[in-house]
């Protein structure tokens, strides 16, 4: 998963609802540079002695988050069942539970809506999940609201960005495609996380009746006073234990580092792959369509040339030439066409990617600041 820390044991053990995090002399966390092998974890054991102290910076990211708090031990919170979010030990190391009741999420029918009597105009899109089978309608700044909520409550789970905002030509029916398209990978990536799919903010979303202003706005301001954010967020994670659970901090460490090379050359990478492809795109709908039509359009000339000489013999002469030109016009048409069934799809694809790719770095920065942390806790509860 996108956080492999955990907050330790409360006094009433691994089933207990109250969270709190050991500041134990004998448990003293912080960076990574001071941790040294312990006496029962050879190689870097996870019970080591290192200190922590305040980031200067009370901007960043690791402070923000609420991953110094979570550090430093203040965080305390009442973490309920429907709260929890369990880590589990899948094939390829941990990994957040599936969503027992996976569903999927269809958006269709933009459609121009109107209030304050006409004074005011916008788009709603039908929105359609499988597990209800109830259909709402939703604006882009519900979107937009969702979203925000989603990327505040989550600092270590990568929250897609949702396609640009724009504020002219909202209402041309390009526009309104293409968003639509992009809110449609969106819902699929969301739907399919086992985290995002289930939080609260996220049902309520899908489920409240459009109509229901009154439910909307109360599950809207209950979502808005959710209490196990920052901090308190790092709580609500739940680990595995057992056999082969506990995480060895300089291979997390090593792993977080790859992942950190790998986002990073994969969102060169990709910013490459989009102006390329946007530049052919663009050549294609304007550039090579205008040349083939230019190819054309001069076969035409020569055709309606060829209709001035009135003999017989001439005849399928000129309907070949005239037929030529209207061949290089549709191959022109085929062109500018074309970007709509390959590069567009794959653009749209690249730009979730993208919003993936831009959130890693502030993701990253959280889970190196947890990991002696994380990596001590983790070993401390499977023990």
């Amino acid at each position: 998963p996108d956080s492999r820390g955990q907050a330790g044991k409360g006094s009433g053990g691994p089933s207990s609802g109250r969270y709190r995090l050991s500041t134990r002399s004998d448990l003293s966390l912080g960076s990574r540079s001071s941790q040294q092998p312990g006496p029962h974890h050879p190689g870097g054991g996870a019970k080591s002695s290192a200190t922590v102290s305040r980031n200067l910076n009370r901007f960043s990211t690791f402070v923000k988050s609420g991953g110094e708090a979570f550090v430093l031990g203040e965080a305390s919170g009442f973490v309920k069942d429907g709260d929890k979010l369990c880590v589990v030990l899948g094939p390829r190391g941990p990994e957040w539970q599936e969503n027992p009741y996976p569903f999927q999420c269809s958006i269709e029918d933009p459609t121009k809506q109107t209030k304050f009597k006409g004074m005011k105009s916008y788009i709603a899109y039908k929105l359609v999940p499988s597990h209800t089978g109830q259909q709402v309608h939703r604006r882009y700044k519900h979107f937009d609201w969702l979203y925000g909520r989603l990327a505040e409550k989550f600092p270590v789970i990568s929250v897609p960005h949702l396609p640009e905002k724009q504020a002219t030509g909202r209402f041309e029916e390009d526009f309104i495609s293409k968003r639509r398209k992009g809110l449609a990978w969106w819902m699929d990536h969301m739907c399919s996380h086992p985290v995002l799919a289930q939080c609260d903010a996220f049902r309520h979303f899908l489920t409240c009746p459009s109509t229901d202003e009154k439910a909307w706005k109360q599950g809207k301001r209950k979502a808005e006073k959710d209490e196990m954010v920052g901090a308190n967020f790092f709580l609500t994670i739940s680990i595995p234990s057992g056999p082969g659970a506990a995480l060895d901090l300089q291979e997390v460490e090593s792993q977080v580092d790859g992942f950190k090379s790998f986002t990073k050359k994969m969102d060169e990478s990709t910013m490459q792959l989009t102006h390329t492809a946007n530049e052919f795109a663009r050549k294609q709908v304007t550039g090579f369509k205008k040349e083939y039509q230019k190819v054309g359009h001069s076969f035409k000339g020569l055709s309606q040339a060829f209709e001035l000489d009135q003999q017989a013999f001439s005849a399928n002469l000129n309907q070949a030439l005239a037929f030529t030109g209207e061949a290089y016009d549709a191959i022109g048409e085929f062109f500018a066409e074309q970007p709509r069934q390959d590069l567009d799809p794959v653009m749209d694809l690249l730009a979730l990617y993208q919003g993936h790719l831009a959130n890693f770095p502030d993701i990253i920065h959280v889970q190196k600041g947890n990991i002696p942390v994380s990596v001590v806790l983790f070993s401390l509860y499977c023990s």
